[in-house]
């Protein structure tokens, strides 16, 4: 079997709605050839509501917009200075389930923190990545003929206040923090790059564990 390849696409600084359905698109319309892809993207202040999402997890009305989407999980932020990757992904290609798939990205963070001597861990009953009990990354996917979009949002560093005015992920009182409050401050695209390689490198070798393969 060819190993596949992931196509990494560094958008920048984007509008959320039309990313979403950029993605929606991507996955309605792709084919068993079409390449999967890695989207690097930063947002507006924007508030994304899960499928299942609750309203009430708004605490507070502001002028951030509100956007009910088709992930899984409930309300969450994202703003400039947050590292967001979008994983389109045909999981069957990669032989590998949602599960594994949350499992993978969280440890991508994990390690992507680890090398600047941040300890991180995953929660069983509450994806994401959390360092000393407060939230660092989020996690959200929805899977669609196999297919995945979403992704996972990583802050680095940003305007943490319209945290404040959420139950992230639908958790009353969850702390938020961030790259920099854990002493972590390089440039901002070494850090996205650090995280892509993991996930990359993670996917490669979920693929090679799986046999599917020659490690030669």
């Amino acid at each position: 079997m060819t190993t596949p390849t992931l196509h990494i696409r560094a958008l920048g600084l984007v509008e959320y709605e039309p990313t979403w359905h950029a993605m929606q698109r991507f996955t309605a319309e792709r084919t068993r050839d079409t390449q999967d892809e890695l989207w690097l993207v930063q947002h507006p202040p924007t508030y994304t509501l899960g499928q299942a999402g609750k309203p009430e997890h708004l605490l507070h009305q502001t002028p951030i917009p509100v956007v009910q989407i088709d992930r899984g999980g409930q309300i969450t932020y994202h703003g400039p200075g947050q590292i967001v990757a979008y994983l389109l992904l045909d999981l069957r290609r990669w032989r590998i389930n949602v599960r594994e798939l949350v499992c993978l990205m969280e440890q991508a963070v994990i390690d992507l923190l680890a090398g600047y001597g941040v300890a991180a861990v995953a929660r069983r009953d509450a994806p994401g990545v959390y360092v000393g009990g407060a939230k660092i990354a989020a996690l959200g996917l929805k899977i669609k003929n196999g297919c995945s979009y979403h992704g996972l949002a990583l802050n680095v560093d940003m305007d943490l206040a319209p945290f404040g005015n959420i139950n992230p992920c639908g958790y009353h009182g969850l702390r938020v923090t961030q790259c920099v409050e854990q002493g972590i401050a390089p440039e901002f695209e070494a850090l996205q790059a650090e995280l892509t390689q993991n996930l990359v490198h993670g996917l490669q070798r979920h693929l090679l564990e799986k046999g599917s393969v020659s490690a030669g």
